[in-house]
């Protein structure tokens, strides 16, 4: 099999999961006009990303068995055809509740592309190439989200908020020809016909929905209000059950024995809350930029760009410190700096200098760099070569569900922050901008109690070894 051409692969799978990551950042800077349009509230239009984030969640479990029942090559077309179709569902939306449908399609192709890509690697390339082809998936994969906000500000302005998803739509055409053309070889991957886990499955739906629901509706009706306490003890319950049939089952959706494993613990543990409080401020941004400090959505989009910026700058150099000295201590600067520009962000307000902004975008870049290359190393060289797709199903799953829970919480935070401040006497705007501070007030606190399960990261970052199967040079 020496004649695969291994680079137009990567390329490919860079391609899929580069829309993808796009699509999970470039919808925030929109958010404003989205709002206006729809007429809708803050809590109401965070479900254009929460509803992506949470469909994005409940696929993500079944890619380890759709891999292995209909094959990497099928289910990579697949996820890009079906993404392709949602956006294309999302640009023809004229409702809030038809955007939020096609969201849902959208997200459930999306959902497999990285963890699946991920797998395609380690089924590809042998392992020793394996890593430093991963590092350049991972800075391809952290592109997208990178120059999200800046693209989706340009195009708003220019064409509106339905261009940021007709964008997806020849970049999908092309990546489905592509895969035609590269990935043929990936037909020839063995297939297992394995159980599925629906019980599983339903359970850890229940769960990741009513969750979600719960958080998301509290700010609404009252955290203690009978339905939502009835809704998150529905989440509760579904979540001990999916840990006990996860005992019984040879085969489980989730192999919950992942979580033994004190290192790649302690990276979920960081994955998690730097999700949440990552999501949650870039939520915040948006409405701090235009609503607060009166910049366009173009303008917006270009003062995001120093973050993308530093963040690509810094990725290759923190890779390589890590796999030298270490995920720990990097990861653990990087966290620093991302809660130092959460604190910067909160000073900034209708008075503040573009300088003021940059500065703030340019710390939160170096952070971001920082932090993500090394931490996606420590967590796959926690596992071995065998349970990598797992485990990036996993990882992902836990920064979607860290993510869609911080969005929620900020907008219940800031909303009620807001409505404390009107009924205080202060002026519309004026309350507004004292509720976004006490948001990002909140994503900083987060953020240093991120530092705590960042301390148990591994100092050195070692492959386990396994007998994972690729395709012989």
């Amino acid at each position: 099999m020496r004649d695969i051409n291994r680079t137009g692969i990567l390329i490919v799978v860079i391609m899929g999961t580069t829309m993808a990551g796009i699509d999970s950042s470039i919808v925030n800077i929109s958010l404003p006009v989205m709002s206006k349009q729809f007429n809708c509230t803050l809590d109401e239009i965070e479900w254009v990303i929460t509803v992506y984030m949470l469909s994005f969640s409940v696929l993500m479990p079944l890619t380890n068995w759709l891999k292995n029942r209909i094959g990497f090559f099928n289910l990579y077309i697949g996820a890009i055809s079906l993404f392709t179709l949602g956006s294309l569902m999302c640009a023809l939306s004229t409702s809030l509740d038809s955007l939020l449908s096609a969201r849902v399609v959208q997200a459930l192709g999306g959902g497999a592309m990285a963890p699946t890509s991920m797998a395609i690697i380690s089924y590809v390339f042998p392992a020793r190439v394996r890593g430093t082809v991963l590092g350049w998936w991972g800075l391809g994969n952290l592109v997208g989200p990178a120059i999200g906000p800046t693209l989706g500000g340009i195009l708003t302005e220019k064409f509106g908020w339905p261009s940021i998803f007709y964008i997806n739509l020849p970049i999908g055409i092309l990546t489905v020809a592509l895969a035609f053309r590269y990935l043929g070889i990936l037909r020839k991957q063995p297939r297992l016909k394995l159980p599925f886990d629906l019980t599983g499955f339903v359970a850890l739906t229940i769960f990741l929905v009513c969750l979600q629901y719960g958080v998301a509706r509290a700010e609404v009706i009252g955290i203690t209000s009978p339905g939502i306490l009835a809704t998150l003890g529905v989440a509760v319950i579904a979540l001990a059950f999916f840990i006990w049939i996860d005992k019984h089952k040879k085969e489980p959706i989730i192999n919950l024995g992942l979580f033994a494993n004190y290192s790649f613990v302690s990276c979920i543990l960081v994955t998690i809350s730097r999700a949440a409080a990552l999501f949650g401020g870039l939520f915040l941004m948006p409405f701090l930029l235009q609503e607060q400090m009166g910049f366009s959505e173009g303008m917006s989009g270009l003062l995001i760009l120093p973050n993308s910026v530093f963040m690509a700058a810094m990725m290759p150099f923190a890779g390589r410190w890590s796999d030298k000295h270490g995920s720990r201590e990097i990861s653990m600067l990087g966290i620093a700096l991302l809660a130092v520009s959460m604190y910067l962000f909160a000073l900034l307000d209708k008075g503040s200098s573009l300088t003021a902004v940059i500065i703030a975008m340019t710390v939160r870049g170096f952070g971001m760099g920082l932090l993500l290359a090394p931490l996606n190393a420590a967590t796959l060289s926690a596992v071995r070569p065998s349970e990598v797709t797992m485990a990036s199903s996993v990882s992902t799953l836990m920064q979607q569900v860290g993510g869609a829970i911080g969005i929620a919480v900020l907008a219940i935070v800031t909303q009620a922050a807001y409505n404390k401040h009107v009924l205080a006497g202060q002026e519309g705007h004026y309350a507004h901008h004292l509720a976004l501070k006490q948001g990002f007030h909140i994503s900083l606190f987060i953020l240093l109690i991120t530092l705590i399960p960042a301390w148990f990261l591994p100092r050195r970052n070692v492959v386990l070894k396994d007998t994972d199967a690729h395709i012989d040079t």
